[in-house]
Order: structure tokens, then sequence, then C-alpha cells
């Protein structure tokens, strides 16, 4: 668990705003692993890390809103992908540092936002994402919240790619490759299963 201090500082943003083309249309924070939906395990490891949290979703308001957390939607319309949810949670946050997860990744770090911030902090960055020890994992990150200015202006040049608008700032990889399994994201009814049984989640 982050320390107080760290945590009155962040606002978790957890993004549902995608059109989950490989789970067959369903919105993949609801898809329920051992009876329980992957948002909630979301939440619960993400709920001590942050002062606040935020879900980022365009569907499913209701659903989404029956976790006790405000639901923002995009500005932008289409759904150009995750900067515009990070920009749109980054409006209603109030803290110095946003720090954003995808809704399916079930078993995410409990020391995830202390190790992003200590990456920004010891390399006087204006963000941090994690690098799992096999790939770059983006959606897993730590932003300035006085980047949200770039982030609209970015997406108004239409232009959405993540990486790319990281790499205009200064940025930070944090090697999480001693924890390589939590960022297991669920994209799949094979993934799902798979993970009921390899991580016994509960």
């Amino acid at each position: 668990m982050i320390a107080d201090n760290i945590t009155n500082k962040i606002t978790g943003i957890i993004l549902a705003g995608g059109k989950s083309i490989h789970m067959q249309g369903k919105n993949k924070g609801l898809v329920q692993i051992n009876g329980k939906p992957l948002i909630s395990y979301v939440i619960q490891r993400l709920h001590p890390q942050a002062e606040n949290l935020i879900i980022n979703s365009n569907s499913n308001i209701s659903e989404y809103k029956k976790f006790g957390l405000p639901v923002v939607q995009d500005a932008i319309p289409d759904h150009p992908g995750p900067l515009a949810g990070i920009a749109a949670c980054m409006a209603q946050a109030k803290t110095e540092f946003v720090l954003c997860v995808p809704c399916d990744a079930p078993v995410l770090p409990a020391d995830l936002g202390e190790r992003l911030y200590q990456s920004i902090t010891e390399n006087h960055t204006e963000l941090a994402y994690v690098h799992d020890g096999i790939r770059p994992q983006p959606l897993f990150a730590m932003i300035q919240r006085d980047l949200m200015t770039s982030i609209n202006d970015y997406l108004g040049t239409a232009q959405h790619k993540v990486d790319n608008w990281y790499h205009q700032h200064q940025y930070s990889e944090c090697d999480f490759s001693d924890e390589t399994e939590n960022f297991l994201n669920i994209n799949t009814e094979q993934d799902l299963q798979k993970a009921a049984v390899q991580y016994k989640i509960q």
C-alpha cells in the first residue's frame, strides 16, 4: 500500500471505454470471473493506491455506476482510444497525478502506484509507464494531470496513439519484470477461463 502522503496526490482511472472486440462486444469490465465482474477486482486492487477512483466508459453507464464511483464518458465521439478516456477523466480529477489502468487487469500489482511515482520522481519525468520485462504496458501509467491540455491538443490533430503522445514528453519506463504475471490482460473467453484457474481469482 502506498503511504498516505503519496496516495492523496493520485486519482485512479479505470479504462473501460473500449469496444471489446475480442469479447464478442461484451463490455470487458462487466464480464464475470468466478461470479464477480472483472472491474470489481481492479477496483479492489487500485483503491488502496489512489485518493479517488474514476471509471471511463462509453456504454453500460448505469451498470458501472453501481460500483459507487464517478463514470466519465469520452468527450470525443467514436471511441478514439484510451487517450480520450484519460483526458476526460483528467478533467474530473483534482490531484497532481492520475494512475491509469485497464479494466481487464484483475491481478494488477499492489505496488503499481508507488513504483510509478518513484520512477517519476527519481527520473524527473512527467509520466511513467510499465515495462513488464517482456513488452511495454502503456495503459499502466502515471501521468501529471497538468498534461491534460497536451493530450487534448494531440487528440485535436486526429492522432490517438498512446505511445506517440507519451514520447513527446519526458517519460520513464518502470521495470516490473519481477511482476510480469500481474499484467495479465483478459481479451477472450479463453483468457477468462485460464485466469480463473491459473490465478485462483476469488
